[in-house]
């Protein structure tokens, strides 16, 4: 058999081939489909809820992520709903994002801002002049809120029945967020998340289990829908729709919520934000809870991602319960554009290399999720240090 004749070796795409992919998404040229998801870490500095300098270096360590999505954000006081939690609406804390988004940037990574309101998810301890949360409406949610203590300690407190917003204060709303989002300008971020899911203001208005409303923001989804199209609408005028990413939790659970036609409910939203040309859709994974203990994903839940993967005509991100395989798999299969891991960031830096390389993962600590200091939010360990490698510095000299 001569030369020209001889069969071509086959040569079977690795799991990691679909991680590994490069990625257009908007202005951006990602290297990889491994995105970094929202953490909530609470390490704010008191008093004044601004990062602190571990922040940037945190941050700095995870750069190669395609993209970081950052930790929520409160964009008011009023949006605050744990302690010692960010904010981004003073200049303090714009100039404390700064010092952050330049050592992200200074590692080559990409970073967006997650702009938050908690809405009722709170308690008066955390809002100003100790008033009542805001919701859409009067109802008291499950659960506790945790506030920081007479003795500067964290602790689990009930949640208060929140105050009913009125009609006339959805534009002051809407304005947090502008200021918010031109804060992340000011704070050189790469792009914004508006948060809508997980329980919290917007997704409050959203789901019909929290919104009894009888006005133009209750009753059918369109109405129910319409205070995150006019934060999205106005938050498009500053930053443009391909920096901007929806974050939304069909079948969430978390923080008391629910809704009695999801289907309809997140077919709708997932329908009109494909219109607006944003840079992603992000959604909290319907199977977090099967694939986080190892079971197959329900067919309930695989059906919601294939109807918003049907409905929306962009970038979809799909985060949680995910290992190397199953991030392969949901790519491959067209379930997801990008997958966001959380957890497996938190205690691997450099989890895209690890997930590269098929190494072993390090194991998070979760009793040093929330709070404190460098214990279990940078001090672990990248391949590069078990190597031997001194860690690069990633915090300024001129750190304030």
């Amino acid at each position: 058999m001569n030369e020209a004749s001889t069969p071509l070796p086959i040569v079977k795409a690795t799991v990691t081939d679909e991680l590994f992919r490069p990625y257009r998404l908007g202005p951006f040229e990602l290297p990889n489909r491994i995105v970094m998801a929202p953490l909530t870490r609470a390490r704010a500095r008191q008093p004044g809820n601004a990062q602190s300098s571990l922040a940037a270096c945190y941050y700095a360590q995870r750069a190669s992520a395609a993209l970081i999505i950052s930790e929520a954000t409160q964009v008011s006081m009023q949006g605050q709903g744990y302690a010692w939690t960010p904010g981004i609406y003073n200049r303090e804390q714009v100039e404390a994002w700064r010092w952050v988004t330049k050592a992200v940037h200074e590692s080559g990574g990409l970073i967006f801002n997650q702009l938050w309101h908690v809405g009722r998810i709170s308690h008066p301890a955390l809002q100003p002049d100790n008033m009542l949360p805001v919701a859409p409406s009067p109802i008291i949610p499950a659960g506790k809120a945790f506030i920081e203590n007479k003795r500067g300690e964290g602790e689990l407190v009930p949640f208060v029945r929140p105050r009913e917003l009125t009609f006339e204060e959805m534009p002051y709303l809407v304005a947090q967020y502008e200021r918010a989002a031109r804060n992340a300008q000011s704070a050189e971020f790469d792009g914004i998340e508006i948060h809508g899911a997980n329980g919290y203001l917007i997704d409050q208005f959203i789901e019909s289990g929290t919104n009894r409303r009888t006005d133009a923001y209750g009753g059918p989804i369109a109405n129910r829908s319409r205070l995150l199209f006019e934060i999205a609408e106005a938050l498009i005028r500053i930053w443009g729709a391909d920096r901007i990413g929806i974050r939304l939790s069909p079948f969430g659970k978390l923080n008391d919520i629910y809704d009695d036609d999801p289907e309809s409910t997140f077919s709708y939203l997932a329908e009109r934000l494909a219109d607006y040309g944003f840079s992603y859709l992000h959604i909290v994974n319907p199977a977090l809870e099967e694939m986080q203990s190892g079971k197959e994903p329900a067919p309930k839940a695989l059906d919601m991602v294939k109807l918003i993967r049907r409905k929306y005509r962009g970038t979809l991100i799909v985060a949680g319960g995910f290992d190397t395989n199953s991030a392969a798999h949901w790519l491959r299969e067209g379930l997801a554009d990008l997958i966001a891991f959380g957890r497996k960031f938190i205690a691997n830096p450099d989890l895209p290399e690890r997930l590269r390389l098929g190494v072993p993962l390090n194991k998070d600590d979760p009793t040093t999720y929330y709070g404190g200091g460098e214990k279990g939010y940078t001090d672990y360990p990248s391949l590069a240090q078990d190597r031997g490698e001194q860690p690069k510095t990633c915090i300024d000299e001129n750190w304030r």
